[in-house]
């Protein structure tokens, strides 16, 4: 005969296992994180979604609103837009300011003082010959040492 069917097999008391739950490996976002600026046509979204709904206070379409105002975007001029790209510039500035501050957040301090801090590195890199001079081809590094190169990393 052939092989049994689905049915047949299920009440013989195979069950296929269960599929593995997959792990994200996205990384978390950071809540401090500046958000991205709006580009000129999300500044003239803005203007646009008030003057509209002040025309049309019955309409609750989140589409129809979008719809009419790509629209309308499609229809200005360059010299129409200008405005909203100068905001949008502003907004891109502003934002990379931030991002500039959020990325020179102070690291965490370990409690130490900047000496102490300096007077590892310069031990770190004195063992770092140390481990090339040797003549294995292996190279080992301590836990402080693979610390240290993980924190440059990040």
């Amino acid at each position: 005969m052939g092989r049994p069917k689905k049915a047949e097999s299920q009440a013989a008391g195979k069950r296929k296992a269960a599929a593995p739950k997959k792990i994200s490996k996205k990384a978390k976002k950071d809540p401090n994180k500046p958000k991205r600026p709006p580009s000129a046509f999300f500044v003239f979204m803005d203007d646009f979604r008030k003057e509209f709904n002040e025309k049309n206070p019955k309409n609750k379409s989140v589409a129809a609103v979008s719809k009419a105002g790509g629209d309308r975007w499609k229809s200005l001029s360059e010299s129409d837009k200008a405005p909203f790209v100068a905001k949008a510039e502003k907004h891109k500035e502003e934002y990379n300011k931030k991002m500039d501050a959020y990325n020179k957040k102070p690291e965490k301090s370990s409690g130490r003082s900047k000496d102490e801090e300096e007077e590892e590195e310069e031990q770190a890199e004195g063992s770092k010959s140390e481990v090339e001079d040797e003549e294995d081809d292996e190279v080992n590094f301590s836990n402080d040492h693979l610390f240290q190169i993980f924190q440059l990393m990040v």
